[in-house]
């Protein structure tokens, strides 16, 4: 059986020059990678005591939703501000260059709740970062935040400290 990284296209140069891309689309399109992905998702929570899956848009809705499932857990969706129906929290988080903003659901999260944030990529935690104080703020407990890929060389892990982190793969570069 292949492993994780084996499925994995790497693309260099791209965006910019020096810069290897890691394409999460190669993973979507095997079924046996897939498979592999979510299970090794799960695998990292398997001892975690969690009522609720959340995922940030929209990579982390495909490898959350499937966990969240499989474990007979409701999903949370986090999203770009102005894409939910009813009343929302916001969080603004900084990017290399500018600002963005995520929302949620304001009953999305019961508080007491342990809550599990999954997504495809760890570069420098913000979004993720943004997800959890909104977690918070609703009186949520994030117990444990799953990545996929982690890009170790733009240090989000360390943005992360407060938190149980980990990824199925890293990458020692960006």
């Amino acid at each position: 059986m292949k492993k994780l990284e084996e499925y994995v296209r790497s693309i260099p140069d791209f965006p910019e020059p020096g810069i290897i891309f890691r394409d999460v689309t190669s993973i979507l399109q095997d079924a046996d990678g897939l498979q592999l992905a979510i299970d090794s998702i799960q695998e990292k929570i398997k001892d975690v005591d969690v009522d609720v899956i959340a995922g940030t848009e929209s990579r982390g809705f495909i490898f959350g939703v499937p966990v969240a499932y499989n474990l007979h857990k409701p999903f949370v969706p986090i999203r770009k501000k102005g894409k939910l129906p009813c009343e929302t929290i916001s969080q603004d988080y900084d990017l290399e260059y500018g600002s963005a903003t995520i929302e949620m659901h304001k009953d999305s999260i019961k508080p007491g709740q342990k809550v599990v944030l999954v997504d495809d990529l760890i570069a420098t935690g913000g979004t993720i970062e943004a997800a959890a104080k909104m977690v918070e703020r609703l009186g949520g407990e994030v117990v444990k935040i799953v990545f996929l890929m982690e890009l170790a060389g733009l240090k989000g892990r360390e943005r992360l400290k407060d938190y149980d982190v980990e990824s199925v793969i890293c990458y020692e570069g960006k």
